[in-house]
């Protein structure tokens, strides 16, 4: 495999070399986190759909497909609706708050005591992304190169960290295209109809398959169901989400760049399905569904492809984990680490400076947590479940329904995240009861505390109008970092 070992190699350095050039573009507090708010169509979509389809998309999205057949696209067709719903409903409104993170979205709808408390919850879980990512990386180098499982997360990470901390988001969405476009050669032109083809064919797949595996229901209605209220809710609320939906020059570009970019989500979900099903065809008794993309990787593609489609596996896992990465460092440093520390405003350079520390040492914690860990669909669900039992109804309840106020989004918050975390730790990580108990608590929470207490003030009904109609509202001005 040493050709292999030569292309992703050079795949890796010349990402750390764009990065590299990404730096000289990060000027400024908004240059380094939302690129300047600059981007055309072509790179928001790029983009937007790079930091969507990650290593559990990829890895995981293969590995349902190998367990359930055609119906394991579910998750990742899931994200795709997710991102169109937002694309079509609430992008354009979002992309004219001009804010960083969605907790000052909440500050601004509800006022500032709202805005730790959704990003400690925001926060945990965009470090949860990172991690997921951060474990996929060694469930390739694993099976293909036989490493130990933290020297993978320490070269896949240290290469994550570093060009994310060197130009911010400028070097993630200039490495994100690249992934992007590495990522669709590799797994939607080379390997899908190349592992179709070595499993004989549709129809040969058809024959030997388990029954069951040609039915779009057969992981049954009610995980579909969660799929749905996890992920597709997921991607209307992620920091990591709404971060790219900053960097977008005008709400046209939001609304779409992200719906090309949810439709190219769709197909990705039936791609890995289809993989997954010919690895099943090829390999029925691996000794775990997760080693499924790497053994059709290592055993059915030639010499060279193989190397690129690896180096396709490791964009996914990339694109996801640096956009990860720093909005969970963005939330830390603007949402909870410069409330909490209430000091001056510092000059955009020092700013760019805290966020770059943030990155650095969040990276290293989500790569100390990666070695303890080992489930990429585990991990991902309790991310979500944290986020959509949270912080969904305060957030969508904010965007839609006048009425609600602090006092609702923050009893919302409280019921909704500790409902999600009890039933997690009675009934287990991947039960579906915690997202469905979480939200009606949530729900039930907001409306009832918003109905018995008094309306949201009106200089911040104001200001929040002024926003959403893309004019700065002169009494929120922006955060300042420690």
């Amino acid at each position: 495999m040493t050709v292999d070992y030569l292309v992703m190699a050079a795949y890796l350095l010349g990402i750390v070399g764009v990065g590299w050039w990404g730096k000289k573009r990060a000027a400024s507090k908004s240059d380094f986190l939302v690129a300047g708010r600059r981007l055309g169509p072509l790179m928001y979509t790029g983009t937007m759909a790079a930091v969507v389809l990650g290593g559990a998309s990829t890895i995981g999205g293969v590995r349902l497909g190998y367990t359930y057949g055609i119906s394991g696209a579910a998750m990742v067709f899931a994200i795709g609706l997710g991102l169109l719903a937002l694309s079509v409903f609430f992008s354009a409104r979002i992309a004219r708050l001009k804010v960083y993170t969605v907790a000052e979205m909440l500050s601004l709808r509800y006022g500032d005591t709202a805005a730790v408390i959704s990003g400690v919850v925001m926060w945990i879980y965009t470090l949860m992304l990172v991690v997921t990512s951060t474990i996929a990386y060694a469930s390739v180098f694993d099976v293909l190169f036989d490493v130990p499982s933290w020297v993978a997360v320490l070269i896949g990470g240290t290469i994550v960290v570093g060009y994310s901390a060197l130009g911010g988001m400028w070097s993630i969405t200039l490495t994100d295209m690249v992934q992007f476009v590495v990522k669709s050669l590799g797994v939607l032109v080379l390997l899908l109809p190349i592992a179709v083809v070595k499993a004989g064919g549709f129809s040969a797949m058809a024959d030997k398959l388990p029954d069951g595996f040609l039915s779009p229901t057969s992981i049954g209605g009610q995980t579909i169901f969660t799929f749905v209220l996890i992920y597709t809710f997921g991607m209307l609320i992620g920091q990591d989400i709404w971060q790219r939906v900053f960097t977008a020059r005008s709400d046209r570009v939001a609304a779409w760049g992200g719906t090309v970019a949810g439709v190219y989500c769709l197909v990705y979900a039936l791609a890995g399905a289809v993989i997954g099903m010919a690895t099943k065809t090829l390999y029925p008794s691996l000794a775990a569904a997760d080693q499924a993309f790497a053994t059709i990787v290592q055993h059915a593609l030639p010499t060279g492809v193989r190397g690129l489609v690896l180096a396709a596996a490791l964009s996914a896992m990339m694109s996801t984990a640096s956009g990860a990465l720093i909005a969970s460092a963005t939330v830390a440093n603007n949402d909870i680490w410069a409330r909490l520390s209430r000091r001056t405003a510092p000059r955009d350079h020092d700013e760019i400076s805290s966020n770059r520390l943030a990155i650095v040492v969040l990276g290293i914690a989500a790569m100390a947590i990666a070695v303890v860990l080992s489930d990429v669909i585990e991990a991902l669900t309790v991310a979500y479940n944290l986020l959509v039992g949270g912080l969904l109804v305060p957030i969508l309840g904010g965007l839609l329904w006048k009425r609600g106020n602090l006092q609702g989004a923050m009893a919302s918050m409280v019921a909704g995240g500790t409902t999600v975390i009890a039933f997690m730790v009675t009934d287990g990580l991947l039960a579906n009861e915690p997202i469905y108990y979480g939200l009606l608590a949530g729900l039930v929470a907001y409306v009832a505390v918003s109905l018995l207490t008094e309306p949201t003030e009106e200089a911040v009904v104001e200001a929040w109008h002024r926003r959403l109609a893309g004019e700065p509202a002169p009494a929120a001005p922006e955060l300042s970092v420690a």
